[in-house]
């Protein structure tokens, strides 16, 4: 995902990406185990887990408070936010949502952090991170699934599967400002920002579709879809996964490469921007069993490390985390985590 810069008492904190130095201090990426009560907490320095956060069941979302000293994960089973202090990885408020949360976005403001109620009737839930208690649900009448915020702090932009929609909310009115309704539902997502940083374009991944959905922002409406390359193929359908096979994208840090799982490839496809020019791909690892046709490793989410020399993928089904190195577009290492890791996001500081 795309990301902007906070600053607060001289720390820096990544809630998506945004270009800097390598120089810029600790950086840790946070894998959240979807089938399991555990947050896997990576240093991409040696590529080792360096904290466990557990206690959480069925953790969902995860982002960070702008002075770093909080970690916020959605909790599917109590249908929490926890909130963690970072060092000691120690839950220390159990903040009651409205309903069933999915993922979570926190304001470039750090001020409140967004919520994805998962119901029939859900909406978004805002927390106020000063009094950690719900201030307000806005309703959107649709599961919502994912949530963003856009580089400019301006918006929050989130998607549903099962209503098969798009809601951009205004974060000055805590409005929304406009929908967009597809064919069907909105998965994962990512933004590219336009040099003056405002929101250029949101690429969508959607059920059954083997590639993304290209929505112009300003435009208020889909302009393309990209479909991936009929090759490599072939994993995938027998884990069931034909209702998505792409499940996880991000932006570059230096906004000139968009990088996309694919189940059915088992791998990451990487396009130019602003041209969307396919680059090329690579290759994730697989599960030999005997017997039967390797299992791959059904990726899903991705995040890059602030400098983009490195993206982080969650693998599903193999309960492990690649790192790629983007320049020699290869996986470098496959550290191991928990129970379907899905949920994947980078915080640094200096």
């Amino acid at each position: 995902m795309l990301t902007t810069i906070k600053r607060h008492c001289g720390l820096l904190i990544l809630f998506s990406l945004a270009a800097l130095p390598a120089s810029a201090g600790e950086v840790r990426v946070y894998a959240t185990n979807s089938a399991g009560d555990s947050v896997h907490v990576i240093d991409p320095a040696t590529n080792k887990v360096v904290q466990v956060i557990e206690g959480i069941e069925t953790p969902h979302g995860v982002d960070f408070a702008p002075d770093g000293t909080r970690v916020y994960i959605s909790n599917e089973a109590d249908s929490t936010l926890d909130v963690v202090d970072r060092k000691t990885g120690k839950i220390v408020k159990k903040v009651r949502l409205s309903g069933h949360p999915n993922n979570i976005a926190v304001t470039r403001d750090g001020d409140r952090v967004i919520i994805c109620i998962a119901e029939d009737k859900g909406g978004l839930d805002i927390v106020d991170t000063r009094s950690l208690t719900l201030a307000k649900t806005v309703p959107l009448n649709g599961r919502m699934h994912n949530v963003y915020v856009t580089a400019d702090g301006k918006h929050a932009y989130a998607g549903s599967v099962r209503h098969k929609f798009l809601s951009v909310l205004d974060l000055k009115t805590e409005q929304v400002a406009w929908d967009l309704k597809f064919d069907k539902g909105v998965r994962p997502m990512t933004m590219e920002t336009a040099p003056d940083g405002s929101t250029r374009r949101i690429f969508v991944q959607l059920s059954e579709l083997s590639g993304f959905a290209v929505v112009d922002f300003a435009q208020r409406k889909e302009v393309a879809r990209v479909r991936f390359p009929d090759q490599p193929t072939g994993y995938g359908m027998a884990e069931g996964r034909a209702d998505t096979p792409s499940h996880g994208m991000s932006v570059a840090p230096d906004n000139k490469s968009l990088w996309v799982t694919s189940v059915f490839a088992n791998g990451v496809f990487v396009y130019s921007l602003p041209e969307l020019k396919l680059l090329g791909h690579v290759a994730l690892p697989e599960l030999k069993l005997p017997g039967r046709a390797p299992i791959g490793a059904l990726p899903n989410w991705a995040t890059f490390t602030p400098d983009g020399r490195l993206l982080y993928v969650t693998n599903s089904a193999i309960r492990s985390v690649s790192a790629i190195d983007t320049k020699a577009m290869k996986v470098v290492a496959n550290i191991p985590v928990g129970e379907v890791p899905k949920r994947i996001n980078t915080l640094a500081l200096r």
